[in-house]
């Protein structure tokens, strides 16, 4: 495996771990993918959940809560750092902000199109920045865009592809159509970096993800020119992820038609491991009688059959009777939960047994 370099970022091991939110992907993941040689990344999604004894009101716990997550990871590692931020979220310019005012080394925005991100840069910034894109086209608004308005191009782009877990960027008539694969996405969005590469004479690593789950997966799209990948279902079944056991528990019971498809009250498709819960809202037995926090921009109360980031909270803990664990689509393969050192050792060992 060739590292992967993200501006001035020499990266060992070509691995980004996914952010997972709410409160998969913390300070306990993030350090120790980091310290592996990957980068490890702090999901920023729900934290003034998470730290509302910081704060009972959710946007102010939600940047103290990121400062501390920021905090405990350095403690635990010297290796490279990011924090996922979601566009939809309606704290999006506070959690970039305290992201890049506390030094993190790279944004990774996705979950919609990030065209003002490199605003929030200072002169003194060392934050590199990473959008996430589901085809060509949103490359290329975010290039012309970002260079046109702040003369700044991507550090590196994600492309995720259809069979990620949780939200995804694609229609549900676009999932299972093979002209939306991450195999066919890849090249296309390596030819449209390309043209901006050699323009402006800066390189633009692509990064792939979604359904990336074993060495042998990062040797093919790597072939196809990707630099390197994200993961984040693989982690999920670690000691070191922040997810209770519960959680785990989840994925090692899920078989391969236990993984659907789900309509998100957030008005995106998204990939999940069926539940009690899930059930319920198909049976048109869940409804909210108040938008408890406003998290999400896209989310409508007066239409939405519950409150997701509750969901996910539930989820966290291991309640599947009032939530439901966002997963890809190889999550029925976790057999065992390892340690992320073990995990990263069969991640290598599978990429050097390919052919």
């Amino acid at each position: 495996m060739r590292e992967l370099k993200i501006g001035n970022l020499q990266i060992a091991v070509p691995v980004i771990q996914g952010g997972m939110g709410v409160g998969i992907s913390l300070s306990g993941l993030a350090a120790a993918v980091a310290n592996e040689g990957g980068v490890g990344v702090i999901s920023s999604a729900g934290l003034g959940l998470l730290y509302r004894d910081l704060s009972s009101d959710f946007l102010e716990a939600s940047i103290r809560g990121l400062k501390e997550e920021i905090r405990k990871v350095r403690e635990k590692t010297r290796g490279v750092i990011g924090v996922n931020v979601m566009v939809a979220m309606t704290n999006f310019a506070d959690m970039i902000r305290t992201s890049i005012a506390e030094k993190v080394d790279i944004i990774i925005a996705g979950a919609g199109l990030p065209l003002d991100l490199p605003s929030f840069l200072k002169k003194d910034s060392v934050t590199k920045l990473v959008p996430i894109v589901s085809s060509a086209r949103a490359a290329r608004i975010i290039c012309d865009k970002w260079k046109a308005n702040y003369d700044y191009l991507p550090d590196a782009v994600v492309v995720e592809g259809p069979k990620a877990g949780g939200h995804l960027g694609f229609k549900q008539e676009q999932i299972e159509n093979v002209d939306f694969s991450l195999e066919k996405l890849v090249p296309e969005i390596r030819n449209e970096l390309r043209v901006y590469e050699e323009k402006y004479r800066k390189p633009i690593p692509l990064i792939a993800a979604g359904g990336i789950y074993t060495g042998q997966d990062i040797h093919d799209i790597i072939r196809m020119g990707a630099s390197g990948v994200q993961m984040g279902t693989r982690f999920v079944t670690t000691h070191e992820c922040d997810a209770s056991e519960g959680f785990k528990k989840a994925y090692l019971a899920a078989e391969e038609k236990d993984i659907v498809i789900i309509k998100s009250p957030v008005g995106m498709p998204g990939r999940a491991i069926i539940s009690n819960f899930i059930k319920k809202v198909a049976e048109g037995k869940k409804r909210p009688l108040k938008c408890p926090f406003k998290c999400i921009r896209t989310c409508d109360i007066s239409s939405s059959p519950y409150c997701i980031i509750t969901a996910l909270i539930n989820a966290l803990k291991g309640n599947f009777e009032n939530g439901y664990a966002f997963a890809g689509s190889n999550a029925f393969r976790a057999t065992k939960i390892l340690s992320v050192k073990e995990t990263f050792r069969d991640i290598l060992r599978e990429f050097r047994d390919s052919k």
